[in-house]
């Protein structure tokens, strides 16, 4: 590991976003990645150091490819830094493929489910699939999808653990069509996270269904050059179209009214607490009124 080094924040402008507040960090390099951190992320650092390798192997031993590049990994102090360059209060981490970077929001690697191994994971496996898949012919739903399911299930996204959107929408049919998620998310912040759930699910299932190879076919067959839709109908036997009306009907039967009511639970427990305010109200309304009636007259 070389010795720390001071650097200039606009290097990494150069690399990423065009106009920002120039400031001085510093960075730990090794033949394999290099981290970019303000000096009281020095620990932090270190850690990014003793991961990479672990997680470069658990990815590459799971895709079956070598990752050839030398990432670049930027560790953000601040959340408000970070959504500077992110742009997107949801996310905690995004990577840039085209200037192989990881940039990460290091004040949300002590909230759960998010730790630096996890999101590091997350990240370094874009890398990995874009080294190998062209991006024109890369839905960003298998994108985001293939990479919470080679981290262990976690995204790179906040939401809220007690709420599934995904089972909300499994209940009212009200899903996102994949199609429509082939190149942009949508901007509101909940069909964005009901897209985030819903491309980790129809991964899920594929693999739930066929086994874990069929990943590695789809990825094969777009390495070739097959658009996302052709691969899995290659691979598969079946249609996307019909893959997905399936992959939906799944969810559909897995719902119970005791799941749709857990999930309900904070908008059934405020409707009932406003229930039992007003009966409260009337209640002692009543009460007043009985007592003046019985109140004896003056005579």
């Amino acid at each position: 590991m070389k010795a720390i080094r001071p650097i200039f924040f606009v290097t990494l402008c150069l690399l990423l976003v065009s106009s920002t507040e120039a400031g001085e960090l510093q960075s730990f390099q090794t033949k394999d990645v290099e981290v970019f951190f303000d000096a009281s992320l020095e620990q932090a650092a270190k850690e990014i150091l003793h991961l990479y390798p672990i997680v470069r192997e658990d990815i590459e031993a799971l895709f079956a490819w070598q990752l050839h590049s030398k990432p670049s990994v930027l560790l953000i102090k601040t959340r408000k830094d970070f959504l500077k360059m992110a742009g997107d209060s949801l996310v905690v981490a995004f990577a840039v493929p085209q200037r192989n970077l990881i940039v990460i929001d290091n004040s949300k690697m002590i909230t759960h489910p998010f730790s630096l191994a996890t999101t590091l994971k997350h990240e370094l496996a874009h890398l990995l699939l874009h080294q190998y898949i062209r991006a024109d012919i890369f839905p960003r739903w298998l994108d985001e999808g293939l990479c919470q399911w080679a981290s262990d299930g976690i995204g790179e996204v906040i939401r809220d653990p007690k709420s599934s959107l995904l089972n909300r929408a499994a209940y009212s049919g009200n899903f996102i069509r994949l199609q429509e998620l082939q190149q942009n998310f949508p901007p509101d912040k909940r069909s964005r996270l009901l897209a985030y759930e819903e491309s980790k699910s129809f991964v899920t299932y594929l693999s739930g269904r066929f086994g874990r190879e069929i990943i590695f076919k789809v990825l094969h067959h777009m390495e070739s050059g097959l658009t996302a839709e052709a691969a899995i109908q290659t691979a598969s036997f079946i249609s996307f179209e019909v893959l997905e009306k399936e992959w939906r009907y799944s969810l559909r039967k897995k719902m119970t009214w005791f799941a749709l009511l857990s999930y309900y639970l904070y908008e059934i427990l405020f409707a009932l607490m406003a229930l039992i305010t007003i009966y409260a109200f009337i209640r002692r309304r009543i009460k007043k009124k009985d007592y003046w009636d019985d109140e004896p007259e003056d005579t």
